[in-house]
């Protein structure tokens, strides 16, 4: 039973996962190169990359088993397939809702 339910926990597909880039070379390849493929893997539907050195928001959707992305920058409004009801700009998830 135990096992059964960790394998169910590997596999359960998560609606949204979010990124928030530290500062460094190390961080920016484990977020923007490393992550994306164990993600992709795991089935993760929606991976957002926050990061606030380049001010822009990466918003990855998985489509047949890769990510298709769409860069998010200043006034412009996030578009999220997972919560088609989100109205945040870049600048305001940046900015910590400021």
């Amino acid at each position: 039973m135990v096992r059964n339910v960790a394998r169910l926990h590997e596999k359960c597909l998560h609606a949204l996962v979010v990124e928030v880039v530290s500062p460094g070379k190390e961080n920016q390849n484990r977020d923007y190169r490393y992550k994306r493929s164990e993600y992709a893997a795991r089935g993760i539907l929606e991976y957002w990359i926050v990061d606030s050195e380049k001010e822009q928001i990466l918003v990855l959707l998985l489509v047949d088993g890769l990510y298709e992305e769409t860069v998010f920058t200043a006034n412009q409004t996030l578009s999220s397939l997972t919560f088609p009801a989100l109205k945040l700009n870049a600048e305001q998830v940046l900015r910590g809702g400021e």
